[in-house]
């Protein structure tokens, strides 16, 4: 009965040295697809922002071509549509999508190279770098349970999108300025608690061997952590830009 005993421990031992093994490769992964789809925003908001070529999004005075306004919701569309496919789609299929996602955030952000200086956005990126670091890595290894923390987060994120849409035809300041700040609020807990998912999510499913869902789910957790560096970024620029 002792060397069975003895036995199943070795087991579990082994078996949870393994997950842990497969749990930092699966958020190395995640985190490196996050970065290279930084890397390509970055690339192409740059490339846009700095050229001509912005003007084919913005006009002289600075309101939006048509090709702008399609521009500015095409992530939103997108990532309601990757949602939806994303179980039909290969890993491949998939990170090409995530990837042509960041392309196209870059295109929508393209404007700040315009409106804020390069100095000032530098630094507003390192700012949200170091944030971002803290949060995520607090969700990551945090004891207290965060789910209950989704469903509230969730209503507050499609409250401030309805929001910024009404506020695009309405140009009030006073609310702008509240959006930012309950938006910062909102991706700082979503940093925390997508982190916290993820992790959990891999651990559930792990057992299974699934490495075709456990590769999308990388994918997937790197959507969400982009999203939330990327909201948390422009927000920021709200209040530390230094405008033109």
């Amino acid at each position: 009965m002792a060397e069975y005993q003895t036995i199943r421990s070795v087991g579990a031992g082994a078996r949870a040295a393994q997950i842990d093994a497969g749990l930092r490769a699966h958020m190395n992964k995640v985190y490196g697809l996050m970065s290279v789809g930084m890397l390509l925003t970055g690339g192409v908001s740059w490339a846009v922002g700095t050229t001509d070529l912005l003007n084919f999004l913005r006009t002289p005075e600075g309101g939006m071509t048509i090709l702008g306004w399609v521009v500015m919701f095409a992530p939103l569309a997108m990532v309601f549509a990757f949602g939806a496919a994303i179980n039909r789609l290969s890993q491949a299929a998939a990170q090409l999508f995530f990837y042509t996602f960041a392309a196209v955030m870059g295109l929508s952000i393209a404007w700040i190279f315009k409106a804020f200086t390069g100095v000032s956005i530098a630094q507003t990126f390192l700012v949200t770098a170091i944030a971002f670091a803290g949060l995520s890595l607090w969700g990551y290894t945090t004891k207290k349970d965060l789910s209950g923390m989704g469903t509230f987060l969730m209503m507050g994120l499609i409250g401030l999108i309805v929001a910024s849409i009404v506020n695009l035809f309405l140009g009030s300041g006073a609310v702008a300025f509240a959006i930012s700040v309950i938006g910062l609020l909102i991706f700082a807990g979503l940093t925390a608690y997508d982190t916290q998912n993820i992790k959990n999510t891999y651990i559930q499913h792990a057992q299974y061997g699934d490495e075709e869902w456990l590769g999308k789910s990388a994918i997937m957790g790197a959507l969400s952590l982009y999203m939330n560096f990327i909201n948390i970024f422009m927000f920021l620029l709200q209040f530390l830009g230094n405008r033109e």
